[in-house]
């Protein structure tokens, strides 16, 4: 067993897998495995996990799908992709942790993917008082939705596609800013904590060079 560093612990994520968090940095949400979950598997996909944190969006999909070709993280924060890199030592994961900002993402990546993950900031203000390393996964402190868009369109090939969560209430604002990047959403889910519930969150899937074209899927309940 890994032995953990200090303020560590072990959580269960998927049937007997275990990912390390720390107690005092983000931890994940369900928010991550709802967006998991939406994303849909090909054979030969080569998968890369944008604003990864620990690494649960990418490991759970790996856990859903163990037949993917590659699983590539990219953190900013090089405190949270060690605790990815562990925690892949720890289940056996066969992946690439980068650390890096999304912007600065090398060009050997570029036209490499065939499907991206992303459980980004989501909040434009608030959280001035809270830790900074904690802040910056949830606020657009250092990213903003344009650029992770951008990043994905870069790295993505053509009919490559990119599943992405965020508030409901910046539905329209993520919708167009990926029709207008060359990003056309084909598929799109909403959120809600209660049936009769205003949804809270809405995935998106969107395709590199698709046709228009877009199935909106019946909200996921998912009281929280």
């Amino acid at each position: 067993m890994l032995q953990l560093n200090e303020n560590e612990v072990f959580e269960e994520f998927f049937e007997d897998k275990k990912i390390i968090q720390n107690t005092k940095l983000y931890r994940f949400t369900s928010d991550s495995i709802l967006l998991s979950k939406f994303a849909r598997f090909k054979a030969g996909d080569k998968v890369a996990d944008f604003c990864s944190g620990s690494g649960v969006v990418g490991f759970h999909f790996l856990c859903l799908n163990p037949k993917i070709e590659s699983l590539t993280l990219f953190e900013m924060q090089k405190e949270l992709a060690d605790m990815s890199r562990r925690t892949a030592e720890l289940n056996g994961f066969r992946c690439e942790v980068v650390v890096t900002r999304l912007q600065d993402i090398g060009r050997e990546y570029d036209d490499k993917f065939s499907l991206i993950l992303c459980n980004p900031p989501y909040e434009k203000s608030g959280f001035e008082n809270e830790v900074y390393e904690r802040a910056v996964c949830r606020k657009e402190i250092t990213l903003t939705l344009k650029e992770i868009i951008e990043a994905a369109y870069r790295k993505l090939k053509f009919g490559g596609r990119l599943n992405i969560i965020n508030r409901a209430d910046r539905a329209a604002e993520l919708l167009y800013l990926l029709k207008k990047r060359g990003l056309e959403p084909k598929r799109i889910q909403f959120v809600a904590g209660t049936p009769a519930a205003k949804p809270y969150l809405i995935m998106a899937e969107a395709v590199k060079g698709g046709k228009e074209g877009v199935e909106v899927l019946p909200n996921i309940i998912n009281g929280r």
